[in-house]
């Protein structure tokens, strides 16, 4: 099973078209305070372990960093504990806030 990268600007249209699209953010809390997309979930990508369980492996899901790289960590790590459904937003909450909402802060 393969990691499907999706864009900011793909990730947009979607959450428009698919309203039970799930945004797993896996930044810090500090990170996820200053900037973040609305109704994002944050689990920490160092939590993630301890809280698959609240977690649904067959729902669509979309996991968010700060550039990408974190996201696709959390990413091979759910697809090898049996989620079927995960995206990775490339380029991460920084890509989202220039390409898609400004309002959301870069740092």
């Amino acid at each position: 099973m393969s990691i499907r990268p999706v864009s900011a600007t793909e990730l947009k249209a979607r959450i428009q078209n698919e309203p039970h699209l799930f945004l797993l953010d896996v930044r810090e809390p500090n990170e996820f305070q200053y900037a973040s997309i609305e109704n994002s979930v944050l689990i920490p990508l160092n939590q993630i372990p301890q809280r698959l369980g609240e977690l649904n492996p067959q729902q669509e899901m979309v996991v968010i960093c700060h550039h990408g790289v974190r996201s696709r960590q959390a990413c091979m790590y759910l697809v090898n504990s049996g989620f079927k459904n995960v995206s990775n937003l490339t380029g991460g909450i920084d890509a989202w806030s220039c390409d898609c909402d400004s309002s959301v802060q870069r740092y």
